[in-house]
């Protein structure tokens, strides 16, 4: 994730230049290299489980309610993703995380409390995700699951984040997006950059939003950010990772990190994520 926080206004284009399309072969062209260059990265870092030497990240306990996840895959390869609790028992991903066209998990580690993701914090397996009955693997469509977890502790770092609901868009509204991902498109994961990382972003119109991709990739159920011509974005490895609106009194879960264009994520092209509002129901039935 880029590490940038944008402190005046963004001002959106209202025409793109050409259409992009998305990555939906998330594993084999993102999450499966990225997780071995993490384990390099993280065993280059001197961590003291407060600081991290050379890189600026996310305080431990910025976003308690962020978990990271370690992917095993049936072909043998791990992969990596983000996640969001909300409960002690339940939390929220990406459904590309789990399955896609070419890749199936087999089992997660969710990682609770940690600003790494392959060592530290609270280290939950699980075998139990549930993929909205939606979800299409063409287009990342309803790109949401749902993690069933045995119960993890709650502390300062460990915290469950309540869901948006209603019919507000938030458009122009600034939101927060943390993962674990990669800080660029050419250095997905060199030493000391794969940490809990976060940034601020605006909110913007589907309608502004569907310009820059394909027919059928922005949909009601999605939600988009401007990324500032690339400067701020989400990028490889923050799948399923949290977008949340509101003062830290007052946290809102609005998204869920879904795609950026193929072209990378400083293309800038809006990021995309799944419209939390849009699954309140489902969540709520899972719960």
């Amino acid at each position: 994730m880029k590490l940038l926080i944008i402190i005046v206004g963004l001002v959106v284009a209202t025409h793109a230049t050409e259409r992009h399309d998305i990555i939906t072969d998330y594993h084999n062209v993102i999450g499966i290299p990225l997780a071995q260059k993490i384990k390099q990265s993280e065993s280059a870092m001197d961590f003291d489980g407060s600081r991290i030497i050379g890189g600026s990240v996310a305080g431990l306990g910025a976003h308690p309610y962020l978990g990271g996840l370690v992917i095993q895959l049936t072909t043998g390869w791990q992969s990596v993703c983000g996640a969001s609790l909300l409960s002690q028992t339940r939390a929220v991903t990406a459904a590309h995380c789990w399955a896609t066209r070419t890749s199936q998990a087999s089992q997660l580690t969710t990682v609770w409390g940690s600003q790494t993701l392959f060592s530290g914090g609270v280290r939950i397996v699980t075998t139990n995700v549930r993929m909205h009955a939606s979800y299409n693997m063409n287009n990342l469509n309803n790109d949401i699951a749902m993690i069933i977890i045995n119960s993890v502790g709650l502390t300062t770092n460990i915290q469950p984040i309540r869901i948006d609901s209603g019919s507000n868009q938030h458009v122009g509204t600034w939101a927060t997006a943390a993962g674990y991902g990669a800080t660029s498109d050419s250095q997905q994961g060199i030493p000391n950059n794969t940490v809990k990382r976060h940034v601020n972003m605006v909110i913007m119109d589907n309608s502004v939003c569907a310009r820059f991709y394909f027919p059928g990739i922005v949909i009601h159920s999605t939600l988009c950010t401007d990324t500032a011509r690339g400067t701020a974005s989400i990028c490889g490895g923050d799948s399923g990772g949290p977008l949340v609106i509101g003062s830290s009194a007052n946290r809102i879960l609005t998204g869920l990190s879904s795609f950026v264009s193929s072209a990378g994520c400083q293309s800038g092209s809006p990021a995309g994520f799944a419209r939390i509002a849009s699954f309140a129901d489902w969540i709520n039935s899972n719960m």
